[in-house]
């Protein structure tokens, strides 16, 4: 097959995702959302992954592991809208999270963006994560996802709905089946399950509940959004 070929056989990102696509309940719009491409544009290079792995996250008051569930203080603002735009936190002092926030204006809504597939710009993504040692591991897991991807603080309020935005969010292949249980990393409204994935899908990353990992320590790269100033 030539260069050409191969090229043109490539898999590519669908169109945009709309804002009229993210308007419903989050834990509707998380599921929707497996299979979606995030895409992103660097001076080094292209990526784009492909999501087999969300949380739903709430403002509306009955989710305490939510950063909104206080209302719109400086740190959650911006989940309560516009919708489409990224969401970006410091977790546990360690690693960066990025979420798509969803619903109409107000509502104080988002999804956290836990793992997926590259599909393209994969000798990018493995300078990023150098520690990776086989392609399921690139961005198994939200620090993982934004290391490969080049997401970090300078992102956070992008519009993931723009064409020139340099951080986008795309339709893609949605998964033949969906499950879904309790989220990652949490140590508050552990019974809601809110965590969504591409049944069978290699990336998605190991479950531990209870809010701590090994030892009963945080759970790192493994950690949810949590509430807890």
């Amino acid at each position: 097959m030539s260069a050409a070929q191969a090229a043109a056989d490539r898999p590519g990102p669908g169109p945009l995702v709309r804002e009229g696509d993210l308007l419903g309940p989050v834990d509707v719009v998380a599921p929707s959302l497996l299979g979606c491409w995030v895409v992103t544009d660097r001076p080094e290079g292209q990526v784009a992954l492909r999501l087999t792995e969300v949380e739903a996250y709430s403002g509306e008051g009955q989710d305490p592991a939510s950063h909104a569930h206080r209302g719109p203080t400086p740190r959650a603002e911006i989940m309560f809208g516009p919708p489409g735009r990224l969401y970006v936190y410091f977790s546990y002092g360690v690693h960066w999270c990025a979420n798509v926030v969803v619903g109409p204006e107000g509502r104080g809504s988002a999804v956290l963006l836990r793992a997926g597939d590259i599909v393209l710009g994969e000798e990018v993504a493995r300078a990023r994560r150098p520690a990776a040692r086989v392609a399921r591991d690139l961005a198994r897991g939200p620090a993982r996802l934004t290391q490969a991807l080049g997401i970090g603080p300078y992102d956070r309020g992008l519009d993931l709905l723009a064409p020139e935005s340099p951080v986008r969010l795309h339709h893609g292949s949605a998964p033949a089946t969906v499950s879904a249980g309790p989220r990652v990393g949490i140590s508050q409204a552990t019974e809601l399950p809110w965590r969504f994935w591409e049944t069978g899908a290699p990336s998605v990353s190991v479950f531990r509940a209870g809010g701590t990992g090994r030892g009963g320590k945080r759970p790192g790269r493994r950690a949810g959004q949590d509430g807890a100033p």
